[in-house]
């Protein structure tokens, strides 16, 4: 009979929980797939009541997640502690003693995954990640294998739960972003802290760990350019929905000729107008979905949850039945962590933002006097922008101020930049300029 996988389990939170019950419920389903048993020899988790309550005996229960990796029976070591601390230090001692890895943790992978993935692969062993991007949806799987044969051009996901549901209430709710937050915290979408989600750390973890697959590029998450969803305002996602399109926390990255034939990276994370007719700007409340447009495929779309036990623990499952079939076989035939050949993966600098081409929503707050839109426009044209849509609405009664609500073509960030800082030193114009950018994404 063919060995069976044995598994060490670190951490049995939330998703650790829904792994131990999906792996006990689905046994002989995940057997009939792997070819082997796959079992959950031990669990290490600083709640040792907790964690026996849940296994029920049907394994070990530890306090000392280090003890997992020191046992000479456990394969696999499930790292789901989570942060970037004791869960590096857990993750690299897996690998010095010949164990595979499977990992949730997409904030370790984006800050140290380039080491972790050199020591794998000196170790000869495996780390799996899955579950680190968007949840339950197979998107790793699917950039590293089922792309392989594509030149990937650019890829846009909603990879954020959070902030997602956020602004699904803002748009349908008219309700402001503070009182959202307290709601989406009171129904478990947000954490207590959720400054990673609601700044687009979280979502800058992702992207990064996206773009690296993409490209065939190391991770690279210290370039990337982030901003969250906190300064959002609910008139500017009014004001969207009456120009056809809607706002979303996008992750986006692609490459970018510099000319010479050099070539460089765009990754950011910020508030973004998607035309309302696009199917990723239907994505609501607290899904995910990932855009991908290969060369040849041309536009792929994968959805479902991001985030949740059961979701989560099938992406995990999904890498402890890769190992399993691969056990016994050599390195070489491994797919690489990040795609490409780890000789073929090579370094592309990550563009700043002021150089990105984009088109732009500009709302300015101004004076209702005559020739202030004169004086906006001929400011765009002397940096060479010119506007696609314009949108007054009338002043309210007794009001003696107005927005003025543009929208661009494609054009240069610094160019964008530089008009804005005109366009605000005019005395008409009343408060700080708003910008959020716009993508097609055709």
């Amino acid at each position: 009979m063919t060995k069976e996988l044995r598994v060490g389990l670190a951490g049995i939170g939330t998703v650790g929980a829904g792994t131990f019950d999906v792996l006990a419920r689905n046994r002989e389903e995940i057997m009939r797939r792997a070819g082997r048993a796959v079992r959950i020899e031990a669990v290490a988790d600083i709640n040792t009541e907790r964690a026996r309550q849940i296994t029920a005996g049907r394994a070990r229960v530890l306090d000392d997640a280090f003890a997992l990796v020191a046992d000479p029976e456990i394969d696999v070591i499930i790292e789901l502690i989570g942060g970037y601390g004791i869960a590096k230090t857990l993750v690299l001692a897996a690998i010095a003693q010949g164990k595979h890895v499977v990992t949730a943790n997409k904030a370790l992978l984006a800050l140290h995954g380039n080491e972790i993935f050199a020591k794998a692969r000196e170790a000869g062993v495996t780390v799996a990640f899955e579950a680190a991007v968007a949840g339950g949806i197979p998107i790793i799987k699917a950039m590293r294998e089922a792309m392989a044969a594509n030149r990937i051009e650019w890829v846009a996901g909603i990879i954020n739960g959070t902030t997602n549901f956020i602004l699904s209430e803002m748009r349908d709710k008219g309700l402001p972003f503070a009182e959202v937050l307290k709601q989406a915290q009171a129904l478990g979408y947000a954490e207590a802290d959720p400054t990673f989600d609601i700044e687009g750390v979280d979502a800058g973890h992702k992207i990064a760990i996206l773009s690296a697959l993409a490209f065939g590029t190391p991770l690279q998450f210290e370039g990337a350019h982030i901003e969250g969803i906190t300064k959002l305002e609910s008139k500017d996602i009014r004001y969207a929905e009456r120009l056809g399109y809607r706002i979303k926390l996008l992750g986006m990255t692609q490459r970018r000729s510099m000319g010479e034939g050099k070539e460089g990276l765009e990754l950011r994370v910020h508030p973004t107008l998607i035309p309302a007719a696009r199917l990723i700007a239907s994505v609501e409340g607290a899904m995910n979905a990932v855009w991908v447009k290969g060369d040849a495929v041309g536009h792929t779309m994968y959805y479902g949850k991001g985030a949740g036990a059961e979701p989560t623990a099938s992406a995990v499952i999904a890498d402890l039945v890769d190992l399993a079939r691969a056990l016994d076989g050599p390195m070489e035939q491994r797919v690489p962590a990040l795609a490409f050949q780890a000789d073929q993966v090579r370094v592309l600098p990550v563009l700043p933002i002021e150089s990105i081409e984009s088109a732009y929503y500009l709302r300015i707050q101004v004076a209702d006097e005559p020739g202030v839109l004169a004086d906006i426009t001929r400011i765009l044209a002397d940096q060479e922008i010119s506007i696609d849509a314009v949108l007054q609405p009338e002043p309210a009664e007794g009001e003696a101020q107005t927005d003025i609500i543009l929208l661009t073509h494609r054009c240069v960030e610094g160019h964008v930049k530089r008009a804005m800082a005109s366009i605000q030193a005019l005395t008409t114009v009343l408060a700080p300029l708003v910008m959020i950018r716009l993508e097609d994404l055709s």
